[in-house]
């Protein structure tokens, strides 16, 4: 279950492992979808029979975007809720690696650490995650990255900085 906390606990889970989600299954069907909605159909992505003939992965891989875009649902299940937020705002990533291939049919999960947390304004802390994408009965992990989000509140809210 994922626990509340408040704005001004934030900035002590620095350096701590804050969120590990739930395993997500990658199907056939998410993969087809994404690359629907991506119009990237390459036959690495679509084409199992071929995938499993011409390809060194031994059938369909995951594309490389949906695994990094589903950080956001991994996000959602893992990370702590705070209590004074009023909305998320993806900033964006810094040095996204792709490690290993997610085959179709396999489970991954998020692990989350808090790297950096600082207030910007009256109204917004910009946090830095280092995340990594597990995939399970593997030992790289699919991804990794440095995830910048700000959370966003009212400026009432804002902790006295000590």
């Amino acid at each position: 279950m994922v626990r509340e906390i408040s704005l001004a606990e934030v900035r002590g889970l620095i350096g701590t492992k804050t969120g590990l989600s739930d395993w997500i299954l990658v199907d056939q069907a998410m993969i087809d979808a994404f690359a629907h909605a991506t119009n990237d159909h390459q036959f690495i992505h679509t084409d199992p029979a071929r995938a499993t003939t011409e390809s060194s992965f031994g059938g369909t891989i995951a594309h490389g975007f949906l695994t990094l875009s589903l950080l956001s649902t991994m996000n959602y299940n893992a990370l702590p809720k705070i209590r004074e937020q009023t909305m998320g705002i993806n900033y964006g990533f810094d040095k996204v690696r792709f490690m290993a291939p997610v085959k179709s049919g396999t489970r991954i999960r998020g692990h989350f650490v808090l790297a950096d947390a600082r207030f910007r304004g009256a109204s917004m802390l910009m946090t830095t995650y280092e995340v990594s994408i597990e995939i399970e009965n593997e030992k790289k992990p699919a991804l990794t990255a440095n995830w910048i989000t700000i959370i966003q509140f009212d400026p009432k809210d804002r902790p006295e900085e000590t």
